[in-house]
């Protein structure tokens, strides 16, 4: 048994803590909207009023927050992590965030005598609340041991793949998979559309060959009730293709179709479908055709 400080309940952070509290070990969580730890508490965890009093006496301290710039206050802010956790606690960011900011955040962490590694997800709301996500982690590899227990306990595959940062690439490379893979299905549902194709029947022998993927098997429900409750909103996913253009670029490395997919991410944000599932980018698609739906 474990204690740990959760900051960061939302769509995923949430149902994390509440698995981490179902574990039997002991879990604080704070939010900064406090209703958001009403399901922690209902699993016997705990509710703290601050940051402060969250990481107070924990082992370790969780993070799930949406930017480079909250881990950053969360962590060396006033009153945050730095200046409140107990000497020698292990520091789990689970946020998808720049791979540089989190170099540079493991460096404080150590210079005050934390460990930190950075453990970016993938899985969406669903994999979160299956305790089935993908963990890509990356820091100290005996850190990473010790930590095992608590990915174990939220995803299904976890895997070490380097030293700090590593995590953070892994999770922007699969950003760009997932994003491709979410357009040129859009794209797809709206071509068969055109041709007055049964979709389902359509989906699903695309699903049975090399076009499957997790993306068809998930999304293709949202796509086609076209109902979009956010499990990945299109805002984040639009900040996490902004790290993959920008870490591609300081590596000179080219990814025109990302970066085009970047675009498509943005024109749906200002089209006012941030606040969607990333399988909206099918609003997207169909404004372009000119078939966009009555209440599109």
């Amino acid at each position: 048994m474990t204690t740990i400080a959760f900051l960061g309940l939302g769509i995923m952070g949430s149902p994390m803590a509440v698995h981490l509290a179902g574990a039997g070990n002991t879990v604080t969580g704070y939010n900064r909207s406090p209703d958001k730890a009403e399901p922690l508490v209902a699993a016997g965890g705990r509710a703290a009023a601050s940051v402060a009093e969250a990481v107070r006496g924990a082992d370790v301290i969780c993070l799930m927050v949406p930017d480079s710039p909250d881990v950053k206050d969360v962590l060396a802010g006033e009153k945050g992590v730095f200046d409140s956790a107990e000497p020698g606690a292990l520091i789990i960011d689970f946020s998808s965030i720049r791979p540089d900011v989190t170099v540079e955040l493991a460096k404080q962490a150590a210079a005050r005598g934390f460990r930190m590694l950075d453990a970016p997800v993938s899985g969406g709301e669903k994999g979160a609340v299956d305790a089935a996500l993908s963990i890509m982690v990356g820091g100290d590899t005996g850190d990473f041991e010790a930590a095992r227990p608590i990915f174990e306990t939220l995803g299904k595959t976890v895997v070490h793949v380097g030293p700090s940062g590593s995590g953070q690439t892994v999770k922007a490379a699969n950003q760009l998979i997932v994003a491709a893979n979410i357009e040129a299905l859009a794209e797809a549902v709206v071509f068969l559309e055109a041709y007055g194709v049964d979709i389902e029947a359509a989906l699903r022998v695309l699903g049975g060959g090399l076009a499957g993927s997790k993306v068809l098997e998930q999304k293709q429900g949202n796509m086609l009730s076209r109902s979009f409750p956010p499990g990945f909103r299109i805002d984040l996913h639009h900040k996490d293709m902004g790290i993959v253009t920008a870490a591609a670029r300081e590596a000179g490395v080219v990814v025109p179709l990302g970066s085009l997919v970047e675009q498509l991410m943005a024109s749906a944000k200002a089209s006012g479908d941030g606040a969607l599932d990333h399988s909206a980018l099918l609003r997207g698609v169909q404004r372009l055709s000119g078939r966009a739906d009555k209440e599109n």
